[in-house]
C-alpha cells in the first residue's frame, strides 16, 4: 500500500539508512507492531540479513540475523542489543542467544567481557564489579569455576579458588 511505502521511507530515514537499500517489514507481535529493517543481504548464505529491530518492550538490536527454515528471524552473528535502562551487549549471537565472545555492560557499572553460552557467562572472562574490583577466570553458567584471579579496588591480587561477592 501507498501509506506503507511512506511509513517505510520514514522509518528507514529514522535510522539514517539509504531507502534504496532498505527493505522493511511490519510484523504484528503481541498486539503491537514490531519494525524490522533489512539493510543488506549477504551473498555467503541464504536468508542472512543485517537488521535494526525494536522489540515491543523497547529493547533494540542492530546486527546480523538469519531466517530459519520455519521462517522465524533469529539473531545470529555479530550484533548490539541495548535495553531502555542501559544494559548493552556487544558480541556474538547464535540461535538468538548470546553465544561466543562478547561484552555485557550493566547500568550499575558492572562489565563482563568474555565467553557466553546460551545467554550465560561461560568460559574464560573478566567481570568488573561496579566498584572497580575485577575477577578474571573461568565461569560456568554464570558462576565462578576453577582457577582465577581477583583484584580488589586497592590493587591487591588474590588467586582462586576463593569466595567472591555475588555476581
Amino acid at each position: 500500500p501507498k501509506n506503507q511505502n511512506i511509513e517505510q521511507k520514514q522509518y528507514c530515514n529514522k535510522f539514517n539508512k539509504d531507502f534504496k537499500n532498505c527493505s522493511y517489514q511490519r510484523i504484528k507481535n503481541f498486539k503491537k507492531y514490531v519494525y524490522v529493517i533489512f539493510l543488506k543481504s549477504f551473498k555467503t548464505a541464504p536468508e542472512v540479513f543485517k537488521i535494526n529491530f525494536i522489540f515491543p518492550n523497547g529493547d533494540k538490536y542492530e546486527g546480523d540475523c538469519i531466517r530459519t527454515s520455519s521462517g522465524v528471524i533469529e539473531r545470529n552473528g555479530i550484533g548490539i542489543h541495548t535495553t531502555p535502562n542501559g544494559i548493552v551487549y556487544t558480541g556474538s549471537w547464535k540461535d538468538d542467544k548470546m553465544n561466543g565472545f562478547g561484552r555485557l555492560e550493566h547500568f550499575s557499572g558492572a562489565i563482563y567481557e568474555g565467553h557466553f553460552k546460551d545467554n550465560m557467562f561461560h568460559g574464560l572472562g573478566t567481570y568488573t564489579f561496579p566498584n572497580g574490583a575485577k575477577y578474571t577466570g573461568n565461569f560456568n553458567e554464570n558462576r565462578v569455576e576453577g582457577e582465577g584471579q581477583y583484584t580488589d579496588i586497592q590493587g591487591l591480587e588474590k588467586c582462586s579458588p576463593l569466595l567472591l561477592p555475588s555476581l
